[in-house]
């Protein structure tokens, strides 16, 4: 039983970051900053990026900076600063993209 537990938990952890569900068919782009795993997901006029991995205390404020740095830097687009709303594990938001 345990094996199969370990086994499952495995298999889980490798899917990755997955969008919400109103984020499903998004384009999707990874990146790696500081040596943290980022995915980010764009949708129309909507953004989300989750960061991959543990942070410990006092990380968090540079993270969030690093995941608002990651939407115009991967997509072109950018944030429409007051619907961003999330933390350092998980951001959202409306963008303003280039018409082209």
């Amino acid at each position: 039983m345990r094996g199969f537990i370990f086994l499952l938990s495995t298999s889980l952890c490798a899917c990755g970051a997955q969008p919400t569900p109103t984020m499903f068919g998004a384009e999707r782009f990874e990146a790696t900053v500081g040596g943290r795993e980022y995915v980010v997901f764009l949708k129309g006029d909507r953004a989300e990026v989750i960061r991959l991995g543990h942070a410990r205390r006092g990380e968090h404020q540079q993270i969030r900076a690093t995941m608002l740095d990651l939407v115009p830097r991967l997509t072109g687009c950018r944030w429409r600063e007051t619907s961003v709303q999330g933390d350092s594990g998980e951001m959202r938001g409306l963008v303003t993209c280039a018409k082209g």
